[in-house]
């Protein structure tokens, strides 16, 4: 599971860990019944205090995303299907903030879509 915070960002830090899960429940990413990592081995990966963590999972629960079994996990809830309509919203708006972005850095569309690429392999 591909996840990323941005201290810069003015969203608290479990919001963006929240908004990121169900971006990947909605797109099929993460399926029902996909157990994700402890609070404590995330917490780990993203250098984040646990309770930052836990505050995601826990709004996550609250909201029906994922189902918790106790000492077993923490897992994507059963009725949770792709939503592509949500999919595709969210890359055309991650696409358009790209764009906004590499038009204000003043770099040619070429080397915007070489530097796309590589970023795509490297999460491969």
């Amino acid at each position: 599971m591909i996840l990323e915070v941005d201290p810069a960002d003015p969203t608290p830090v479990y919001e963006q860990i929240r908004a990121q899960i169900v971006d990947m429940v909605a797109a099929g990413t993460l399926s029902a019944g996909a157990r994700l990592p402890t609070i404590r081995q995330l917490a780990a990966d993203l250098g984040l205090a646990k309770g930052t963590v836990a505050r995601a999972y826990e709004t996550l629960l609250r909201d029906g995303i994922v189902s918790s079994a106790g000492r077993n996990g923490t897992a994507i809830a059963a009725d949770r299907a792709p939503d592509l309509a949500h999919r595709d919203t969210q890359l055309h708006r991650a696409a358009h903030l790209y764009a906004v972005r590499v038009k204000q850095l003043g770099i040619d569309t070429e080397t915007a879509a070489e530097a796309l690429e590589h970023a795509l392999d490297q999460l491969t």
